[in-house]
């Protein structure tokens, strides 16, 4: 309808707001008169919007952090979209003590609800999308307007009411509501700052967190600084004294203890953002604080395979699979193992796994072989996903595989051996076991999904999952350059100190690099799951899944070179990090397989702009 889309909906509120009244209310003339004097100076704007932009007119996807559909567009006109964003979070404004419905109070607003952004949040990542500045001009007259709208409408719901036109059996509550609504946008309206809230993102920063995000990763940084980091000496020395014993399987009991003071202070359960309310850029961060201790994870419930475990059930269980399994394993009370790769048959092609797993009445019968089945060491392991063969050869190969439920305590599930990583058997994770299934017999309700799902649940798995073991990657990084800078200042030889000799600078200079490059791909990775979910994010995840480790690799073989003999011995933990990261070039994937999927998606993409332009 072309220019002077403000003024137009000031009127049409007021004038709405006049046909409706029962009675004068001043703060509502007073509000339509400032807005009529106050009309944003470029009333110009002529973009898509709603009309009607909130939370209920929103359908969000089950499973993933993204938008389906937004509903409800018969008040969608051409105007200022600036509009639906004061209108989106006018609740957060709410009068204090007025009642919106009768289950909900301004006491208990949007401020506490888990998974709604700050205000500040929203506005942020708004403007970043739309990629204009986070100082919105005329944001109080916005709001204001949203208030007269607010108003308008509830004195037309109270005006049908009176005729006997109201569906609602409270609809005469309505009355009360207009003149709070009209005075709490006049106050708005004459705020001395005509702009939205400070954003988040001040600092320049290129992913920027939530509030809750940065305030979570501070309560993390201090809770390591206080207990973690001072345990560490500890938590080796037990396992140091029981290497060849039984109980190194087991955990020290400082452990237990560092479990107990975490989730008493609420760091618990950070990685699934339906309980912890964050995104996976808030959770990237807290990762790659964990990831330098080699037990962290663990005193926050965010270690794997039991996370990504956690994510398969919490996305893809029944109630009774999330009740039986997840709800333990969220509380902590017992661990879980996962079992994919196999023995006999070359596991970088998942399609050629062999482990049956056969339906027998209302049962299912699993036969086959497993290794590297992390976690299945633990003690306190309960239960194991297990990866195998539903379908025929006749189905697509990537239909034919399916995921499953087996109690560790089901007769002919046999833990064989643990297998080491260059002479490292990672007792303190658990492990990595070879497990045999022989005529293991489970219910039927145990399939995850259903048959033939296997390989669309690993993706959903291993989406965030990677973005996790990057982070810690980075992390560990960190802790390596940290241990070869320190070794560079301390050491001389040659008559002067080792980072003053040119190639141990340079090493040093290329790690950082390195780790900063890994850290923003990484980042990068987890805002796309954010926004647009993991599906959409697959290229990002496998060029991280190739950098995180490759850094990793290069930083810790310099801290070696720089630490010398000492590097490769007990004193210090690097030929364990290397260990570490040098087997997760081959972990969740080999590099080839990543790289060659990263040509394929982009050979793709290139196609679809060729296309495009022809």
């Amino acid at each position: 309808r072309g220019e002077g889309y403000c003024k137009r909906q000031v009127l049409t509120w007021k004038n709405q707001y006049e046909r409706a009244a029962n009675m004068e209310i001043p703060a509502v003339k007073q509000l339509s008169d400032w807005l009529i004097d106050n009309l944003p100076a470029n009333d110009n704007e002529q973009k898509l919007t709603h009309g009607d932009f909130r939370l209920d007119n929103i359908i969000f996807h089950p499973r993933e952090a993204r938008v389906l559909a937004v509903i409800d567009w018969e008040l969608s006109t051409v105007g200022n979209p600036i509009a639906d964003v004061a209108y989106f979070t006018a609740p957060y404004l709410w009068p204090s003590g007025l009642q919106l419905l009768s289950t909900q109070t301004s006491d208990v607003g949007l401020q506490n609800v888990e998974g709604i952004p700050a205000p500040e949040d929203l506005i942020s990542i708004y403007c970043r999308c739309r990629d204009i500045q986070t100082s919105l001009s005329n944001w109080n007259f916005f709001l204001a307007l949203a208030f007269l709208k607010m108003a308008g409408i509830v004195q037309g719901i109270y005006a049908r009411f009176l005729l006997g036109n109201s569906s609602a059996e409270d609809a005469y509550r309505f009355a009360e509501m207009v003149e709070p609504l009209a005075e709490n946008g006049l106050q708005l309206a004459k705020r001395a700052v005509a702009a939205a809230p400070d954003p988040v993102n001040t600092s320049g920063e290129l992913f920027s967190q939530s509030i809750k995000g940065k305030k979570i990763l501070q309560q993390v940084k201090h809770f390591m600084k206080q207990h973690v980091f001072p345990a560490e000496q500890e938590v080796i020395e037990y396992y140091a004294k029981y290497e060849s014993s039984q109980l190194r399987w087991k955990k020290p009991m400082i452990i237990d203890k560092l479990k107990e003071m975490a989730k008493a202070e609420g760091l618990w359960n950070l990685f699934l953002p339906a309980i912890s309310g964050l995104s996976q850029t808030d959770y990237a961060l807290i990762a790659e604080e964990t990831g330098k201790c080699f037990f962290a994870p663990e005193i926050f419930n965010c270690q794997a395979p039991d996370t990504g475990n956690m994510e398969v059930l919490h996305l893809y269980g029944t109630e009774e699979q999330k009740k039986k399994w997840l709800e333990p394993l969220l509380k902590g009370e017992f661990k879980s193992c996962f079992c994919m790769t196999e023995p006999d048959v070359a596991s970088s092609d998942a399609t050629n796994m062999e482990c049956s797993i056969q339906r027998d009445g209302d049962s299912y019968i699993v036969n086959g072989k497993k290794w590297w089945s992390s976690g299945a060491g633990n003690p306190d392991c309960k239960v194991a996903i297990v990866m195998g063969k539903t379908g025929t050869n006749s189905l697509s190969k990537y239909r034919q595989h399916s995921m499953i439920l087996v109690p560790l305590e089901t007769p002919g599930m046999k833990i064989i051996r643990p297998l080491k990583v260059f002479g490292y058997d990672d007792a303190p994770h658990g492990g990595h076991f070879e497990v045999h299934f022989e005529q293991v017999r489970v219910p039927a309700s145990n399939i995850i999904l259903g048959e033939g799902r296997g390989f669309e649940i690993a993706q959903g798995r291993l989406g965030p999952g990677r973005i996790h073991h990057c982070m810690r990657t980075i992390g560990l990084a960190e802790y390596a350059l940290q241990i070869m800078c320190d070794r560079a200042a301390k050491r001389k030889t040659f008559g002067k100190k080792l980072y003053e000799h040119e190639v141990v600078a340079h090493w040093i200079a290329e790690c950082r690099i390195a780790i900063e490059q890994a850290r923003l791909l990484t980042l990068s990775a987890a805002k796309t799951i954010d926004t647009v979910g993991s599906a959409a994010a697959k290229k990002q995840i496998a060029i991280i899944k190739v950098v995180a480790p490759r850094m990793a690799c290069k930083v810790v073989d310099y801290a070696l070179q720089v630490c010398g003999a000492a590097g490769f011995s007990q004193d210090f933990p690097l030929a364990f990090m290397f260990a570490q990261v040098r087997s997760l070039r081959i972990a969740d994937g080999p590099d080839e397989v990543h790289l060659s999927a990263i040509t394929k998606m982009e050979l793709m993409d290139q196609a679809k702009k060729l296309a495009a332009k022809m």
